[in-house]
């Protein structure tokens, strides 16, 4: 279903900032233009003054999903229920070019946006994408990542429900700091055993003298 595609949206826009790195990747018209990918003539209507609005979007949408990855479910409803009203969007049943063998349109839902400038567009399209993917998965399968300080936002789509990453490469890094703690921590406790071990050996050498 294209709506699950549109909750991209939200993620796109949420991770063009880290700001545990203090890296911000809005920074331009161009960078704005880009967000929407294929959707080009949406990106056109973008300019300068969309940058600072989608900032103020973006910290939005980022809300939402700490409110989600901290458990506070009704929070992350509220907050985005407020983008819901303040952006909203028309559903329609769209076929584009694409057809089945008998030469029909393929009918999909197809979220139409009238927005007074891109912002607005893209706001509308993010914040509906989400909400569908929070209603139909759940709210516990909107994360951030638990790698720091990368603290991406994700969707879990997952079976089981165990993403706990935004990537593969945060996963490896984390996977490999936690070997390292282990480590480290093994070796730590061996250099204390055979300190105390030392000890004993000594004491008791003393004791025999």
């Amino acid at each position: 279903m294209e709506l699950a595609y549109y909750s991209d949206y939200a993620v796109r826009l949420v991770n063009s900032e880290e700001p545990a790195r203090g890296k911000d990747a809005l920074t331009s018209v161009e960078a704005v233009r880009a967000l929407f990918g294929g959707n080009q003539s949406a990106g056109r209507r973008a300019t300068d003054a969309d940058v600072t609005r989608f900032r103020s979007v973006r910290g939005r949408l980022r809300a939402v999903f700490e409110a989600a990855d901290g458990g506070d479910e009704t929070l992350a409803v509220d907050l985005l229920n407020s983008l819901l009203l303040e952006f909203p969007v028309s559903p329609q049943i769209s076929g584009h070019d694409f057809r089945d063998d008998d030469g029909r349109p393929l009918w999909h839902m197809h979220l139409a946006d009238h927005p007074s400038n891109a912002t607005a567009g893209y706001a509308a399209i993010a914040a509906m994408g989400l909400a569908f993917h929070l209603t139909e998965y759940g709210v516990d399968r909107l994360g951030l990542c638990e790698a720091g300080p990368c603290r991406n936002a994700y969707l879990d789509t997952s079976t089981n429900r165990s993403r706990r990453y935004c990537s593969d490469r945060c996963a490896t890094r984390a996977n490999v700091a936690a070997y390292r703690a282990r480590k480290r921590l093994e070796a730590d406790r061996t250099a204390g055993t055979g300190l105390a071990a030392d000890r004993a050996q000594r004491t008791t050498a003393s004791g025999e003298r």
